[in-house]
């Protein structure tokens, strides 16, 4: 604390704002002038952790958290979290918090503390997880009517003829003065982000993070979605991260490569002695393929997210895995032994890094502990097969429910409560009848 007090003092910082990821990924909390910071102690209500994204809650609520009092959740920081705030007027930190019940134990329905229990479980066996994300993101015009259709923002030229060319530098050029504003924001924030190309959509981006803790990444997409939109809006358009925002546009994923180092040794745990893929690796595999299906939901939080699921747009359909296959759901890049890894292509961009991230690593940890057979990598168009993807939010959800080994390694509370939540959010989405019922249903049945 000493040296955060120096650091704030450094930085002529005002304010600090102390956040927490919530069960969708986005930035709740306080902002707390800095003197206050060090003298009182942060919390905040823990029912915003079975709050909709609509903002209703889920009947559930009070069942949920134990009482109906809705109590309150104590905040810790991670000063290893903080950071200036870039698009602030005026100088401000900002610093991720951990959530804690009033016993002092983490709390259970917290996303980051969701990730931190299944770390733990590679820990327990001398096991470092490497993860890194690959982040899809749109910049489109603004749109401030639900009712109007979202639309591709345009560059400096204004002229729509650089849409639709994956990998076109000439494409990145019209948009150079808001990709500049992003690296200023990204290096404030200290992200470890890559690569940028120009993706398939028409104004889609992807940006590369280095691979690294899965914690420290996952903190990283939160502050990165937060800094995007900012410079968005500051060049008058917004940036989305909805796994599909346009129907004549592909979707957009958050592709998640995985690969796990034994501490004593630091060799890749996935290669034998003779630099081959061993059993490990082939039955983390098997756990993706198995348990997937019920894991959907957290790589595909939202209604939305199940548009993306279609044949020939660069998103899975089903739970086959391959070599280099980018038609498969579950694909292993070609690489050297000591980066061998595992490609999880199922995660949209909307889903909470947090939670799609721990999801993963789930899933690969039950099919080593289990020893699940991933069978043979398919070497042909995954999407010429038969599509086994839940469709919906509502078939998610059930899947997630019927699988008693997720509750067990994520927590039987926190699965118990983002069922609740998303149930109502589908629910809430049910009532609302779109306009191509009314176009073709209205008078035709």
């Amino acid at each position: 604390m000493p040296e955060l007090n120096e650091w704030f003092t450094q930085h002529k910082v005002e304010d600090v704002e102390c956040l927490i990821p919530d069960m969708t990924g986005n930035a709740r909390g306080k902002l707390i002038p800095v003197k206050k910071f060090f003298q009182e102690e942060s919390r905040l209500p823990e029912s915003i952790m079975v709050q909709c994204i609509d903002g209703s809650f889920t009947e559930e609520h009070d069942d949920l958290l134990g009482s109906g009092i809705d109590g309150d959740m104590f905040l810790k920081p991670d000063l290893d979290t903080a950071r200036l705030v870039p698009w602030s007027n005026t100088p401000s930190a900002q610093i991720i918090h951990d959530c804690f019940t009033k016993d002092g134990e983490p709390h259970p329905l917290a996303p980051r503390n969701v990730l931190k229990r299944i770390i733990k479980l590679y820990e327990d066996k001398g096991w470092q997880p490497v993860i890194a994300p690959e982040a899809e993101f749109y910049f489109v015009k603004q749109n401030n009517d639900p009712g109007d259709k979202i639309e591709p923002a345009t560059g400096r030229t204004g002229h729509e003829g650089f849409a639709r060319q994956p990998y076109s530098i000439d494409a990145l050029n019209e948009f150079e003065h808001i990709i500049d504003d992003m690296y200023d924001y990204c290096e404030v924030l200290n992200l470890d982000v890559d690569t940028l190309i120009h993706e398939s959509g028409a104004a889609q981006f992807e940006i590369n993070f280095e691979h690294g803790d899965p914690l420290d990444l996952a903190d990283q997409v939160f502050m990165f979605k937060r800094a995007v939109r900012e410079v968005a809006i500051k060049h008058g358009m917004y940036a989305t991260f909805m796994a599909k925002p346009m129907e004549d546009e592909p979707g957009s994923a958050m592709h998640i490569h995985q690969s796990f180092i034994d501490k004593k040794t630091g060799r890749n745990i996935f290669i034998d002695d003779n630099d081959k893929p061993n059993e490990r690796f082939h039955h983390y595999i098997g756990g993706l393929r198995k348990y997937t299906p019920s894991c959907i939901s957290m790589y595909a939080p939202n209604v939305n997210s199940y548009r993306r699921f279609t044949r020939d747009v660069a998103a899975p359909v089903n739970m086959l895995w391959g070599i280099d296959n980018r038609t498969t759901g579950i694909r292993v890049p070609d690489s050297s032994p000591k980066n061998t890894r595992v490609e999880n292509r199922f995660p949209g961009m909307d889903a909470n890094p947090y939670l799609s991230i721990a999801a993963s690593l789930a899933c690969g940890y039950l099919g080593m502990q289990n020893k699940i057979d991933p069978g043979e990598p398919f070497d042909d168009d995954a999407y010429e097969e038969g599509i086994d993807v839940a469709r919906s939010l509502e078939e998610a959800i059930r899947l997630l429910r019927d699988s008693p080994e997720i509750a067990e390694v994520m927590g039987p509370n926190f699965i118990a409560a983002y069922s609740a939540v998303k149930e109502v959010e589908y629910e809430n989405f049910n009532k609302v009848i779109s306009s191509w019922e009314r176009e073709y249903l209205l008078l035709n049945v």
